[in-house]
């Protein structure tokens, strides 16, 4: 009974390309368990892109669907025998997704820190206290929104000026849509010309594609990427200054040592793997041995400081944060474990489909019929309907020959390209979320045309700039 289900589907769905057990591996792309694979993969995804009015947790269908894949696939292989292939090739993918799952941890720990001890609420604060023009706000906005994400994640960094935006401009719905766009816009390009911007320079970077300062040659096609529908959209801005609120916020104690401690982390990742031959995510975990010991250091300290601080001092007291010291376990477990049991169900699936053989299929059709750079520009387009996760690992799985610069130029566009439609980037989505009814699918949409013609001077400057890698 036992092997009646695996006979079964075989029996079924004949061309199947059958090897021995010699670590060889099928070719399933016209086999049952390779279509029933695509399909199951397609619906999760469906499901992932439907996340907004479903309410259902992205991670959640593409787990499921990542179990589904590789138990067809590995009933496939203990049929004929090969019972440790399937296994070595699961096995390499979870050990690619640990390597990144523990160096988003810390990076999403440090940024947890922070935010907690309001380094983001006071540079809002700043920002809305100092009575800029609907204008200015938005050069602000977006400026900074470049500038902070390739440290700071973009997704993080467009909720942050989005605070800002809404907290000045809440009833002026055009100004608030216009530069939630632009803000989307900005960060999607910040993080491209940085490993520590995106997942997907992440992924690059730690596949070795492209090394730490490589992905800088990417900053002034990124940076035209964000400024050609910024000046656009600069003359549908109402020229007038809003009226904001005088709202005060201070940064807890130890946040600046923070700041300097994540950066030191990130020096520490970087020299791991240039200088020692390491993985980065080495490098990171020590850096978090370095908030664990600070935090160590202002749980020690906080009642000493709390009695020595006249509580009359309002500013002083608001220095000290909350009552609860602080605790680096409760950074942690406030990390978007969403996201990176999203990123697990992706790597697993998309793992899944290259063992059955469709990326190299594709491969085959998008860099060697169609070529590299028409590839990678289309690479970019579909990251606008698809999350440029799964489309950047699927890059990485295919491993197409291609030159630095061509890498460069797929990471740049799997990275700017999810600003041509608001649900292409994780920034667009959440904004859609925090303004809702501000800025919306089809408010993002009318601007398209705009953010598509930055999308194509980008890769004119990378070629152009960059022409001696390619």
């Amino acid at each position: 009974m036992n092997k009646l289900l695996p006979s079964f589907l075989l029996l079924l769905l004949p061309g199947m390309s059958y090897a021995s057990n010699t670590g060889q591996t099928l070719n399933l792309t016209s086999h049952g368990v390779g279509y029933a694979s695509i399909a199951i993969f397609i619906i999760a995804y469906l499901f992932v892109m439907a996340e907004e009015f479903t309410h259902l947790r992205k991670s959640k269908p593409v787990i499921l669907a990542a179990g589904i894949i590789w138990a067809m696939i590995g009933m496939v292989y203990v049929n004929h025998g090969m019972t440790h292939a399937a296994e070595q090739a699961v096995r390499h993918n979870l050990l690619e997704y640990s390597e990144l799952m523990l160096f988003l941890l810390v990076a999403m720990t440090y940024i947890n820190a922070m935010e907690e001890r309001q380094v983001f609420g006071a540079l809002r604060s700043w920002l809305i206290r100092k009575g800029f023009s609907f204008r200015q706000l938005f050069w602000l906005t977006g400026i900074l929104a470049f500038f902070i994400s390739p440290v700071a994640d973009n997704l993080t960094t467009a909720l942050l000026m989005c605070a800002v935006v809404m907290a000045v401009g809440g009833s002026n719905i055009r100004f608030v849509s216009l530069s939630c766009i632009n803000i989307v816009v900005a960060a999607n390009a910040g993080g491209a010309y940085s490993p520590f911007g995106d997942i997907t320079t992440l992924m690059v970077w730690q596949k070795g594609m492209v090394d730490f300062w490589g992905f800088f040659a990417l900053f002034i096609p990124s940076a035209i990427n964000f400024l050609v529908p910024a000046v656009i959209m600069h003359f549908s801005i109402p020229d007038e200054k809003p009226t904001v609120k005088d709202e005060m916020v201070v940064m807890h104690r130890g946040a600046k040592r923070i700041i300097l401690l994540f950066l030191l982390t990130i020096i520490t990742a970087v020299s791991f793997h240039n200088f020692l031959h390491l993985p980065p995510v080495i490098g990171m975990l020590t850096g978090l041995s370095f908030l664990q010991l600070f935090g160590f250091f202002l749980r020690k300290t906080h009642n000493r400081q709390t009695a020595a601080t006249p509580h009359n001092e309002g500013k002083a007291d608001r220095m000290l944060g909350d009552v609860v010291p602080f605790d680096v376990f409760n950074k942690i477990a406030r990390a978007e474990w969403d996201t990176l049991l999203f990123f697990y169900g992706v790597v697993l699936c998309v793992g899944g489909l290259g063992f059955l053989g469709y990326l190299s299929l594709a491969s085959e059709v998008m860099y060697t019929q169609w070529g590299a750079t028409p590839a990678n520009i289309a690479i970019g387009l579909l990251s606008a309907i698809v999350d440029n996760i799964p489309v950047m690992f699927a890059v990485l799985t295919m491993q197409p020959d291609m030159s630095q610069g061509q890498w460069l130029l797929v990471t740049m566009t799997a990275g700017v390209g999810g600003s041509l439609l608001s649900i292409g980037s994780a920034a667009g989505v959440a904004l859609m979320g925090q303004a809702r009814g501000k800025y919306t699918f089809f408010s993002h949409l009318k601007w398209t045309p705009v953010i598509a013609l930055g999308y194509a001077a980008s890769i004119a400057a990378h070629m152009w700039i960059n022409a001696r890698m390619f």
